[in-house]
């Protein structure tokens, strides 16, 4: 079985055979601080999923600097970024929109230019490898949207949504469709889309005010995947239990979300309807906790979830993490399926 067969079998439920499927996300923060140890990590465990990430025949007039770097980055939006931690990502300090109905939301630069990919050359990629493919385009409407106006003055917003808003909205919305579009004409496996929803509790916002703005565009999107005879995989932190369920709804197939902030009786329901992509908590176990406390985890995370697949061997190798619970957790989760 090659790799590629062994997610798309883990993805449907047909993985008789135990063995995860594994992906390390890691920052460039985890290569700082570790060298080659983290490059053994990676050498020892390697990813059965892989991100296609051609070149573009257009390049950015707009951004500028780099995202992990110390200082201030300007993303293919015009949004300005400042980072006071290498490698890691910083966050915006000047909205681009300050006007309260959004009558400057002409500062906006729709990034074209993504649209540039060749799609033969996506195709080469696939056809070179036998690991799982996801497309290198990660829509995210809510996230951007954040970066374009800042949060606070969003959250506002959309108590009583300018109508200048709801037209910027519907521009990301196109652009990001047609993106999408594109990228399901190649041979990628599955398309991915990303927004972070939750607080260490909840939402972010009110669900149903969820439900009426944001879930008719990730049906959207989703279509687009299941109309080509992809796959959709979504990220997304926080506690998004309340979600879950419309995802599942619109036919999501791999979900990364940070479970442990969440109900595990609650999330173990929806075992056998859609992939837990991952992960390990990333805020205690993986930085502070044991090996055995490593270990425990990622058996939590297998009995409640792997129905002949349902679970994906995930986590973030990021800031504060120790590689000793990184390499623990995936010799446990390689100790499935032997």
């Amino acid at each position: 079985m090659t790799k590629r067969e062994l997610v798309k079998s883990t993805l449907d439920f047909k993985n008789t055979i135990g063995k995860v499927p594994r992906e390390v996300w890691a920052l460039p923060w985890a290569k700082l601080k570790y060298g080659d140890e983290f490059d053994k990590v990676l050498n020892d465990f390697p990813n059965d999923i892989l991100t296609a990430r051609p070149n573009m025949a257009i390049k950015s007039q707009i951004s500028k600097g780099d995202p992990f770097t110390k200082g201030t980055y300007i993303d293919d939006w015009g949004c300005i970024f400042e980072n006071k931690v290498d490698g890691i990502i910083g966050e915006v300090k000047q909205p681009l929109v300050t006007d309260e109905d959004w009558q400057d939301a002409g500062n906006i630069n729709i990034p074209e230019e993504w649209l540039s990919f060749d799609i033969d050359e996506v195709n080469h990629f696939c056809a070179d490898t036998d690991e799982f493919v996801l497309a290198g385009c990660y829509p995210r409407p809510f996230e951007q949207l954040q970066f374009i106006r800042g949060t606070e003055d969003l959250f506002v917003d959309l108590t009583d949504t300018p109508k200048n808003l709801v037209k910027a909205l519907g521009k990301m919305h196109d652009f990001y469709c047609r993106l999408l579009e594109k990228w399901a004409a190649t041979d990628v496996d599955a398309l991915m889309i990303m927004d972070d929803w939750g607080t260490q509790n909840n939402l972010l916002i009110n669900p149903n005010k969820w439900v009426s703005f944001f879930k008719p565009l990730y049906k959207d999107y989703i279509d687009i995947a299941k109309k080509a005879g992809k796959y959709m995989f979504m990220h997304s932190d926080g506690n998004t239990l309340q979600i879950l369920p419309h995802l599942i709804e619109l036919g999501l197939d791999a979900i990364n979300a940070q479970i442990f902030c969440m109900d595990f009786n609650e999330l173990s329901k929806y075992r056998g309807q859609i992939t837990f992509w991952g992960e390990i908590d990333r805020q205690n176990i993986l930085p502070y906790g044991s090996p055995a406390e490593v270990e425990a985890a990622v058996r939590k995370v297998m009995d409640a979830f792997w129905a002949n697949g349902g679970v994906i061997a995930q986590l973030e190798f990021g800031l504060g993490a120790k590689i000793e619970n990184v390499r623990r957790a995936f010799e446990v989760w390689d100790s499935y399926g032997k």
